[in-house]
């Protein structure tokens, strides 16, 4: 299984992942990063601060832009170059994220390509956006 490689993608083309953050999630993206922060661990903690309840790691909504990239679009084969991200508005566990990826640009003369990345919760409400630099996946080398 092969993305689309750098001429197959046009500027405007887009794809999306959704998913409903649970609250194995977030305790499992703490377990494999070692990230503990007690604002997404510990409920009591997570009272006190400003946003009043445990939220997921910001870095969690990123990965499922990481999924549309390296899945989606341009899709497998794709290597990640370069990301930018802007955490604008908390996710709480039970709410749906989802993640949106949106050709911008094409760089011809190295092949890569510029994406919009964004997410969205289920209220369409943006809690993350930013932009990505990716090399397509090559296209097959034929014998």
């Amino acid at each position: 299984m092969t993305g689309r490689t750098f001429d197959q993608l046009t500027v405007g083309d887009a794809d999306r992942f959704t998913k409903t953050v649970t609250d194995a999630d977030v305790y499992l993206f703490a377990g494999v990063t070692g990230d503990l922060n007690p604002a997404h661990v510990d409920e009591t903690y997570a009272q006190g601060t400003f946003f009043k309840t445990r939220i997921a790691h910001g870095m969690l909504s990123a990965g499922f832009i990481s999924a549309v990239i390296g899945m989606r679009l341009p899709g497998p084969g794709t290597v990640y170059m370069r990301q930018e991200l802007n955490f604008v508005a908390p996710v709480r566990i039970g709410d749906t994220v989802t993640a949106t990826v949106e050709v911008i640009e094409k760089l011809g003369e190295k092949k890569r390509v510029r994406l919009k990345t964004t997410c969205v919760n289920q209220d369409g409400t943006t809690v993350l956006e930013g932009e990505a630099l990716v090399s397509p996946p090559r296209p097959p080398k034929t014998a």
